[in-house]
């Protein structure tokens, strides 16, 4: 590796201590930096059930040394979408032969499992790079951009070469830096339930672990009524996300983590549903609303030594599965800037790189989410199966695939990037870190001119 002769170990501020403030300390602790995690509550976790982590997000896992198998994943094999009424597969996406032609597995945790194995790396002493600091009950009120200097509700104040706002989608950085995001309240409602697998085993349930899939109810033609089923835990927890219109329920503005609500709120919407995964559903535990906006892509992702990261600077809808390698994704493409080969010494302007690098490829997923929450056809994987009897898109050529997700090479990308903004050439064939001449399979060829 080429060390820059200007690169400089950084001493880093993360507001936010949840997936993407874990992955980002990773990613810059590996870098070589010195990291000080800021969480605002007494204990840095996650509230939620399952979250998925494809080939784009795992990649970076295992490049970072960390220990996967602490999140007990479950290994995805397929994605199924099931008639509404009867249960009969719709649309399958087989996974067979996933890992061989992207490299790595599509991952299936349980949020607390899959925090506690990135916070192990983050904090631990294995691997590469100063160990990462985690300080509790510091909640930021504001950042001076000009000094670089964090001050918090508790009245300290720290100074950090690097900040990055990791705080999620009520991000207080984001407002800091400028941003008043555009949003609305999605026009479908959300109740989460988990369910136990040997418990609906026990009651001679279908045992959707056996399908080691994520597995979909309806979502076709325009309605928002939709079931997604992921197991995580090893296959020993069924996670429900069941989605309706929002007139039948709003809870837009309620926070997951209140008493479960009573399972009467969470069958009432689905009269006609596969009476299979509606008794699965019957015995569902942990009843919790979640919330659902819909925010318009954001201008800018930094300014000064300052940027945003995950959810604080691209909320999007949880549709396509990839909120979290999203995130993931910006950790991983911090720690390739500042790493020794990149980094030339100045945050600024290698935060100019780290935007034009993400915010494209954030919007794009952002946008496609939106689409595939009333239209399942639009879903990544789905999208390309075109035999399917309901198969409709809104536009063939701009459906989202799985060839840009994984076939991504971010180091292409920010030497792309980074040549532009210091003046050099760049001569490699790939445009924003996918191979020119690659042929998608919506029918459009990286690189082709219009």
């Amino acid at each position: 590796m080429t060390i820059m002769s200007s690169w400089k170990r950084l001493n880093v501020g993360v507001v936010g201590g949840g997936i993407g403030g874990m992955s980002t300390a990773i990613a810059l602790r590996r870098a070589g930096h010195e990291v000080t995690i800021y969480e605002k509550s007494d204990f840095a976790g996650e509230v939620g059930a399952s979250v998925s982590c494809a080939a784009n997000g795992t990649r970076w896992l295992h490049e970072w040394g960390v220990d996967v198998a602490k999140g007990d994943p479950v290994v995805l094999k397929k994605l199924i979408n099931r008639d509404w009424r009867t249960g009969e597969p719709v649309s399958v996406y087989d996974l067979d032969d996933y890992e061989k032609r992207w490299g790595y597995v599509y991952n299936m945790f349980h949020r607390q499992y899959m925090h506690a194995m990135l916070k192990d790396s983050a904090l631990g002493d294995e691997g590469e790079g100063p160990p990462a600091k985690l300080v509790v009950n510091h909640r930021c009120r504001e950042i001076d951009l000009k000094a670089s200097t964090i001050t918090f509700e508790n009245g300290v104040t720290a100074h950090h070469d690097l900040i990055v706002g990791a705080d999620g989608i009520g991000s207080v950085v984001r407002g800091i830096l400028g941003i008043k995001p555009e949003k609305r309240p999605s026009e479908s409602s959300c109740l989460h339930a988990n369910v136990d697998t040997e418990e609906a085993v026990r009651l001679g349930l279908v045992d959707y672990s056996q399908d080691s899939a994520l597995e979909y109810w309806g979502g076709q033609e325009g309605k928002w009524d939709k079931i997604v089923l992921s197991p995580c835990n090893g296959g020993k927890l069924l996670s429900y996300y069941c989605f309706f219109p929002r007139e039948q329920g709003d809870y837009s503005t309620q926070a997951w983590g209140t008493d479960s609500r009573p399972v009467e709120e969470l069958l009432k919407p689905y009269p006609a549903l596969d009476r299979q995964v509606f008794k699965h559903l019957s015995i569902g535990k942990e009843i919790q609303p979640w919330r659902l906006w819909v925010h318009d892509p954001y201008p800018y992702l930094h300014q000064a030594n300052v940027c945003l990261l995950g959810d604080a600077g691209h909320p999007m809808m949880p549709h396509q599965s990839q909120g979290a390698c999203m995130a993931i994704e910006d950790a991983a493409a911090l720690g390739i800037l500042f790493n020794k080969q990149y980094f030339n010494g100045d945050v600024a302007q290698t935060l100019v790189a780290y935007e034009q690098v993400r915010l494209p490829r954030v919007t794009r997923v952002q946008a496609a989410a939106a689409k595939a929450a009333y239209n399942i056809n639009e879903r990544i994987g789905f999208s390309v199966n075109k035999d399917t009897p309901t198969y409709k898109v809104e536009d063939p050529k701009k459906v989202l695939t799985i060839e840009e997700m994984n076939a991504y090479d971010m180091y292409r990308d920010i030497e792309e990037k980074l040549a532009s903004i210091r003046g050099l050439s760049y001569t490699d064939k790939f445009v924003c870190g996918l191979p020119v001449g690659m042929e998608l399979p919506n029918g459009v060829t990286i690189g082709a001119t219009a």
